[in-house]
C-alpha cells in the first residue's frame, strides 16, 4: 500500500540534492518505463502502475489508483506507470579526436537539455560533457524531454576548462559556436572532436571559448537578411550535428 512517505519521496525527487542523496530519479510513462525495463541496466527501485498499464503484472509493480498516480506524478497528465530508478554511475570520457562529443556550457533550460540529448541520440553521439552549472539531466522535465534517449547517451558533468585543456594538449579539435565564427557550411570540419554549445543568453563563456581551436557560425538565409538575433540552442545543436554528420 502506498504511504505518505512514498508520496513525499517521489515529489522530493524534483530536487537535485534529494536525487543525489537518495541516488534515484523519476521516470514516467509506459514508453520510458518500458525502455528502462527492456534495457536491464537501469535498476528500478519502485514501480507504480495503474490497472491498465502494460506493466501492471510486472513482479515489481505496485498498483495504485488514478488519484494516487496524479499525486505522485510530476506531469500535467498523470501516466499509467511511474518508476523510481537508480542513478547510473557516469565517468567523464577521455578527450579523443576519433569521436564526436557535445560539450554544454551552462545550458539552463531543462527542455533545451532534453532536446539536445534526444538530438545527440538521433545522430549517434554517445557522450555529452556538461559544465557543473548546466541543468541536471535527471530532473523530471529533462528525463521526459529526452524520450528515452537518456538511456543511450551518457551525460556527465565536470570542470570544462580543465577537461578542455586536456583535450587541447592532446590535439583534439574543439569547435565553439559563436557569432563571429567561420561559416559552418564552408568551414573545414573533422569527423571527430568536441563541439561546444553555450548558454541560452550569454553563449560560450570567455574561459571556455579561449580553449577552443575553431569558431563556427550558423548564418541566416539569405546572408544579408535581418531577422532573429540568434537561434535557440537546441535548434542550433541539431543543425551543427546534421552538418558534422554529413561531412
Amino acid at each position: 500500500m502506498i504511504t505518505k512517505a512514498d508520496f513525499q519521496l517521489v515529489r522530493s525527487l524534483a530536487d537535485k540534492s534529494v536525487r543525489l542523496e537518495r541516488g534515484l530519479f523519476v521516470a514516467e510513462g509506459d514508453k520510458l518505463v518500458g525502455e528502462i525495463l527492456q534495457d536491464g541496466g537501469w535498476p528500478i527501485e519502485r514501480l507504480f502502475t495503474l490497472a491498465g498499464s502494460p506493466y501492471a503484472s510486472h513482479p515489481r509493480a505496485e498498483q495504485v489508483s488514478a488519484k494516487d498516480m496524479e499525486r505522485l506524478s510530476h506531469l500535467k497528465s498523470a501516466p499509467r506507470s511511474l518508476a523510481l530508478v537508480r542513478l547510473p554511475e557516469r565517468r567523464v570520457p577521455k578527450p579523443s579526436a576519433e569521436e564526436l562529443v557535445l560539450c554544454l556550457d551552462e545550458i539552463q533550460d531543462p527542455g533545451n537539455l532534453g532536446t539536445i540529448i534526444r538530438t545527440a541520440d538521433w545522430y549517434g553521439i554517445s557522450h555529452i560533457v556538461c559544465s557543473p552549472t548546466t541543468a541536471d539531466c535527471f530532473a523530471p522535465k529533462v528525463v521526459q524531454a529526452t524520450m528515452g534517449a537518456l538511456l543511450r547517451v551518457e551525460v556527465c558533468y565536470t570542470d570544462l576548462p580543465e577537461w578542455l585543456s586536456e583535450a587541447r594538449k592532446g590535439g583534439v579539435p574543439i569547435y565553439a559556436t559563436t557569432l563571429d565564427g567561420d561559416d559552418i557550411h564552408s568551414a573545414e570540419l573533422t569527423a571527430g572532436g568536441i563541439v561546444v554549445m553555450g548558454n541560452e543568453g550569454k553563449g560560450v563563456s570567455p574561459r571556455v571559448q579561449s580553449l577552443t581551436s575553431h569558431h563556427l557560425y550558423i548564418p541566416p538565409y539569405p546572408h544579408n537578411r535581418r531577422g532573429s538575433e540568434s537561434l535557440n540552442v537546441a535548434i542550433a545543436t541539431a543543425i551543427v550535428c546534421e552538418i558534422f554528420r554529413n561531412r
